[in-house]
């Protein structure tokens, strides 16, 4: 079974930076998209950047230009470089995988990260 891990969250001021980072496991021949989600205390989960297995990318307007999302198809990794960080950034961010075929040329549901806490905070 096909799982996610991140890694990165923490503590940051406002205008600094953070880099996530998110490793799919398992049986995997290619995953379609990578991504990211946010939660805010009381607020839903949203996308915050997601990228294919091409390399293309959409972000919320909330992060264009601040943010920057990567991936390493080899490794099964996906990266987001957050810089100048503001407070209202404070979330648990999710990765996610799409489109998942596995070894065996079977596709698996999507699957969602443990989340990983960033807080904004001076």
């Amino acid at each position: 079974q096909v799982q996610l891990v991140e890694s990165g969250g923490g503590l940051v001021q406002p205008g600094g930076s953070l880099r996530l980072s998110c490793a799919a496991s398992g049986s995997i021949f290619s995953i379609a998209a990578m991504g990211w989600h946010r939660q805010a205390p009381g607020k839903q989960r949203d996308l915050v950047a997601r990228i294919t297995r091409n390399g293309s990318t959409n972000y919320a307007d909330a992060v264009k230009g601040r943010f920057t999302i990567s991936r390493d198809n080899a490794k099964n990794m996906v990266y987001l470089q957050m810089n100048s960080l503001k407070p209202e950034d404070t979330a648990v961010y999710y990765c996610y995988a799409a489109g998942i075929r596995t070894m065996l040329g079977e596709y698996e549901y999507d699957r969602w990260g443990q989340g990983t806490q960033v807080n904004v905070s001076s």
